[in-house]
């Protein structure tokens, strides 16, 4: 029984449950107060559909979304179709351009799809934000436009570091946070959730409701997860993500692949244990009376049931038991066929068209890195190459492996 399940929860209970793994929290008495009215918050969290697939790092968010949803509370999922429009400034160098409306709704209907591997379908509410913002209409953004002043804005990293170095700043990328703001407005809502990159477009919501009648939002903002190499950001353009759509074999090897030193991090981020349970099995392995593999098993066991099944999980593990434990490989490995019309191929190459990496440059760093075996073999020469000869040979890289055959042959 998870905490969020248990009959009777005092409120610093569910403060403590609900802020697990937090970074921000404006204001923790405030979310106190809001929890002792003994209604149902209005929690709103906003996903702009700039991309179709999602990644255990956008999973972080959602499973604090679950956690408010296990404890009663209305999470509205707002996808922003019209906020997608201007292109979230966060992070960004230049000024992002605007998706198609096209690619909005194509990529919001795939978010849909996934979020529910977590979310309870019932309990969430939908909802797009141009529900509200089209009818605010040219007036309407020019009085929420008045809400907040240039220095205000400046006070934003991303635009403080354009804004000196002489980089270009549209004007249209100040009414991003304020379009953010009024979606907690007209949703009215309690708590707004975001990553920590999030935190300055969180607060503007926080700082206009006031203005507009309503009680101050409460902001919580979760870390960015670190990908599997346990420095970058998790992301796809990185080669270093676990996809939630992803096979359960493929998910269980790679989250067998991270470090003992992540494997906390996934554990306290991805999972529903409590830190006390979290920090408990990390001194059980540290003392020795828990294997390192053992508890990353059960992690990886934990994450490849959420998204698919108990059955999956013990039948991944099994599969992984027996080709990285007693050296098998399936002998139905996936195959891929390549096209080899100069006869041969680099291996760099090769191994981007098997589809075990992202781009080319990923597929030199897995190399240099040791990660690829070609017969078994660990090949970490950048510039070897593969001829027809090798028809039918076993690519590996990481946990995932895959049956090379040459078209043609």
């Amino acid at each position: 029984m998870t905490p969020a399940m248990t009959p009777a929860m005092t409120i610093d209970e569910q403060v403590s449950y609900l802020t697990k793994g937090c970074v921000d929290v404006v204001r923790a008495g405030e979310l106190k107060g809001k929890l002792a009215t003994g209604r149902p918050l209005v929690v709103k969290v906003g996903f702009d559909p700039t991309a179709p697939d999602l990644h255990l790092g956008h999973t972080v968010l959602l499973r604090k979304m679950k956690h408010f949803q296990d404890l009663g509370h209305r999470v509205v999922f707002v996808i922003g179709d019209f906020t997608g429009m201007i292109g979230d400034p966060t992070g960004r160098s230049k000024t992002r351009p605007p998706l198609t409306t096209e690619e909005i709704l194509r990529n919001a209907e795939t978010y849909k799809t996934q979020v529910f591997k977590i979310l309870d379908r019932d309990k969430t509410v939908v909802a797009f934000n141009s529900e509200w913002l089209h009818p605010l209409g040219a007036e309407g953004l020019i009085r929420l436009a008045a809400q907040y002043n240039v220095a205000q804005m400046l006070e934003r990293r991303d635009f403080k570091q354009r804004y000196e170095s002489g980089k270009p700043i549209a004007i249209h990328e100040f009414l991003y946070p304020l379009a953010q703001a009024y979606d907690s407005v007209f949703l009215k809502a309690d708590v707004e959730l975001g990553g920590t990159d999030q935190l300055f477009n969180l607060n503007v919501g926080r700082d206009i409701m006031p203005s507009r009648g309503l009680e101050a939002q409460v902001v919580m903002t979760t870390p960015l997860l670190e990908g599997l190499d346990g420095v970058e950001k998790m992301s796809k353009s990185l080669g270093n993500y676990v996809g939630v759509t992803e096979a359960p074999d493929e998910m269980f090897g790679k989250l067998m692949s991270v470090s003992d030193t992540l494997m906390w991090r996934y554990y306290l981020l991805l999972t529903d244990l409590s830190e006390q349970d979290v920090e408990k099995l990390r001194r059980q392995v540290s003392q020795g009376a828990v294997h390192p593999k053992a508890a990353k098993v059960d992690l990886a066991r934990r994450l490849v049931t959420d998204f698919h099944s108990a059955e999956d999980a013990d039948r991944a593990a099994a599969a992984f038991e027996a080709k990285f434990t007693r050296g098998e490989l399936a002998s139905d490995l996936a195959e891929v066929t390549i096209d080899l019309p100069e006869g041969s191929i680099g291996l760099p190459k090769l191994v981007t068209a098997a589809g075990l990496a992202s781009s080319a440059s990923d597929a030199t760093r897995k190399i240099q890195q040791g990660a690829v075996k070609v017969d078994r073999e660990k090949v970490s020469d950048i510039k070897f190459r593969v001829d027809s000869a090798r028809n039918g040979l076993i690519l590996e890289v990481g946990r995932r492996a895959v049956r090379i055959r040459f078209k043609g042959l």
